[in-house]
């Protein structure tokens, strides 16, 4: 039987996975949409194009949360996406209540999944997912540091002029525009250090334009928020677990004890593989570091106890 992906939410973000997925021949694929008649859309039509692709996988969408039974990995996509001069913050209230129904559905339906979640704020939607579905820490992953490693890159190939295949760049912290750690110090190009090759007067402009890039397409858009770089982390996410390729990425998992921080989800490079995050990687941070982190840290608690009072309502 061939593993199942199941997409929650089938607006931009969810559909370009799902194409993504398609093209890759990556699994078996549902969507799945509240809005009828959305999801088994985009499932047709990305049905019909998979011949084209010689992709022989299966492609449904579905309005039922059943239909998730059987998922190998779920992912969250679902919830409202920021506006023009929104932060990722203000989205607190309106996707805790969205996620949280979410993950009733997928705990009931599919207890033995990994949990991908891309819903804003991230990190405090990925406290509400464990939280709501009490999975282990394992199973239940952010799509966070990789998306904005991911800008990173682009931005530094931009600057120097080179593939962005050859940059590694590495980006911790809370998935926010304020508290997000691009660290130049662990970014190579070919193994050579950023800093051998750009001066630091323009790697902190590429730092400040990484931690914006989000609010930088949503204030270009005006009427939605990034798509395509956050569909396409969503599948190298899923295919180092589909495919048990203990990839090393920066995403927002629980820690427990690991950075000195326990019992919260933050963003900081992980290993994953078949049985979701199998390793907490700790790499070393400077003083000046280690302080940029803590107030991410705190943020994110600010968050997670919001979230909190959120869910103990009635």
């Amino acid at each position: 039987m061939r593993p199942k992906i199941s997409i929650i939410g089938a607006g931009m973000v969810g559909a370009q996975a799902a194409c993504l997925a398609t093209v890759k021949e990556l699994s078996d694929i549902l969507l799945i949409d509240v809005v009828e008649g959305m999801p088994q859309g985009k499932a047709l039509d990305l049905s019909h194009a998979a011949p084209l692709l010689g992709a022989d996988i299966r492609v449904v969408g579905s309005n039922d949360f059943a239909a998730i039974k059987g998922s190998a990995i779920v992912i969250v996509t679902a919830g409202v996406p920021r506006k023009p001069g929104m932060s990722r913050e203000e989205l607190l209230a309106i996707n805790t209540k969205i996620v949280a129904d979410i993950c009733k559905h997928i705990a009931k339906h599919a207890p033995e999944c990994v949990l991908i979640i891309v819903s804003n704020p991230l990190d405090a939607m990925v406290h509400v997912a464990k939280s709501v579905t009490r999975f282990p820490r394992e199973r239940v992953i952010g799509a966070a540091g990789v998306l904005d490693a991911a800008r990173f890159r682009s931005f530094v190939a931009e600057a120097l002029q080179v593939s962005g295949e050859d940059i590694q760049a590495m980006v911790i912290g809370g998935h926010s525009d304020t508290t997000m750690m691009p660290l130049a110090r662990y970014t190579t190009i070919a193994g050579i250090p950023l800093a051998e090759l750009l001066p630091k007067a323009k790697i902190d402009s590429i730092v400040e334009r990484t931690k914006q890039g989000g609010k930088e397409i949503v204030d270009l858009l005006k009427t939605g928020s990034a798509f395509y770089a956050p569909g396409t982390v969503i599948v190298e996410m899923a295919e180092a677990i589909i495919k048990d390729k203990k990839r090393v990425l920066p995403c927002s998992v629980f820690l427990n004890g690991e950075y000195g921080v326990t019992n919260l989800p933050i963003g900081v490079p992980v290993k994953l593989g078949a049985r979701g995050m199998e390793q907490v990687i700790e790499i070393k941070l400077t003083p000046e570091e280690k302080a940029l982190f803590q107030k991410s840290v705190e943020a994110v608690k600010r968050l997670t106890k919001e979230a909190d009072a959120l869910l103990a309502r009635p």
